[in-house]
């Protein structure tokens, strides 16, 4: 944490500072006011939508009392309706949504809270976050600022983290760090389990998991016999998270384990990668397992095959149609970047979501989540 900006306030004719911790990478607010629990929701409430960030000094639970509160006006808050409802594309239906979620967002984390060197909370009330704070932030050497509503989301991580997620396809719990995305809809495992192997593993039995995360599809491949296994990702956090769930598995001796962005060195019977599915951009370091801008990743993967598969080997490209129901790709469009690359489909299975979204009709993009599948899609060299 010693590269964090330091954000400054006036509290008791005092200037003070300390460092400012924040996993989205935002500014240090300007404008900051110190605050107890004898401020008003509904002022505290004008104060961030005006911009001001508000230091707590009160009872722990009484933040988190005035977080809820902050939250249900902003949910209250609904935009005014144009006197001719005009018909909304379910691209721009999507683009609303985010808007809407970034500006709830942008409210609720000004909401701040003090923390010690040792990641206690010099607060009335307030709960052990250490073993969680350190996992997300690491030692730090000072006290620091951070928004309550982002110490919420990493004590949250770190309860999945020690509880697990069951893959029911593979018969096991996966436990996924802060910071590294948690296959909680993880139905496209049971693609990967289910597709036939390529007949070239039988005589060279290496494979590359691209993007591994929690290595859960590194695990899928070991158990379905593959002997090397090669799992890269560029973020130091899904390393160690891939690592501890392989160790713990005890599949650690058939995988290696390498930083880098998209490939390896070398080739491969069997490619796998299951790309962030919505082209777009992501708003907070957090978002990239989720939103692939003008489909970077996508395009590098296919891009790539021709110089990393063996000769009658397989790439296994595991992708939603999500971003297809909100507009945002076309069928043609993936179907041409296949062709492009030099690729052929040799097949495809889908699988319907079964997340609780499915069936959530208040939900803004839910015709587009009803009619979703994600697909494994066979490809080769032509």
């Amino acid at each position: 944490m010693c590269d964090y900006p330091v954000i400054r306030w006036h509290e008791a004719d005092e200037e003070k500072s300390a460092r400012w911790c924040s996993e989205k990478d935002l500014p240090p607010p300007k404008r900051v006011q110190v605050i107890d629990d004898r401020m008003p929701a509904d002022t505290a409430y004008r104060l961030a939508c005006e911009g001001t960030a508000l230091l707590w000094r009160g009872d722990f639970q009484n933040a988190r009392q005035l977080l809820q509160a902050l939250a249900r006006r902003v949910d209250k808050k609904k935009p005014e309706k144009p006197k001719q409802q005009a018909i909304v594309s379910p691209a721009e239906a999507f683009h609303r949504h985010r808007l809407v979620q970034s500006q709830r967002a942008r409210t609720l984390e000004k909401l701040l809270i003090p923390f010690n060197a040792d990641h206690s909370i010099p607060l009335r009330r307030a709960p052990d976050v250490h073993a969680a704070c350190l996992e997300a932030y690491g030692a730090c050497t000072g006290a620091y600022i951070a928004s309550l509503r982002e110490l919420l989301g990493l004590i949250g991580a770190y309860e999945w983290r020690k509880k697990g997620i069951e893959i029911a396809a593979l018969g096991m719990t996966i436990h996924p760090h802060y910071g590294v995305f948690a296959p909680i809809r993880n139905e496209y495992v049971k693609l990967v389990t289910q597709a036939p192997l390529p007949k070239l593993l039988a005589t060279q039995s290496i494979a590359f998991d691209i993007g591994t995360g929690t290595g859960v599809l590194a695990a899928a491949l070991a158990l379905r016999g593959v002997q090397h296994i090669t799992a890269t990702d560029q973020d130091p956090r899904a390393l160690q998270c891939a690592r501890d769930n392989l160790t713990r598995l005890n599949l650690i001796d058939h995988v290696e384990l390498v930083q880098t962005d998209l490939f390896p060195q070398g080739q491969a019977a069997l490619i796998v990668c299951n790309p962030p599915w919505i082209p777009a951009r992501p708003s907070s370091p957090l978002e990239h397992a989720i939103f692939d801008p003008e489909s970077r990743m996508l395009r590098g993967f296919l891009q790539g095959l021709r110089d990393h598969l063996l000769p009658d080997g397989e790439g296994w490209l595991i992708l939603s149609d999500f971003a297809e129901h909100l507009g945002l790709r076309t069928r043609e469009e993936l179907l041409h970047m296949i062709d492009a690359a030099g690729l052929k489909v040799l097949g495809r299975t889908d699988i319907k979501p079964h997340h609780p979204r499915v069936s959530d009709t208040s939900d803004p993009l839910h015709s587009a989540r009803a009619a979703e599948l994600t697909s494994l899609w066979r490809l080769a060299i032509k």
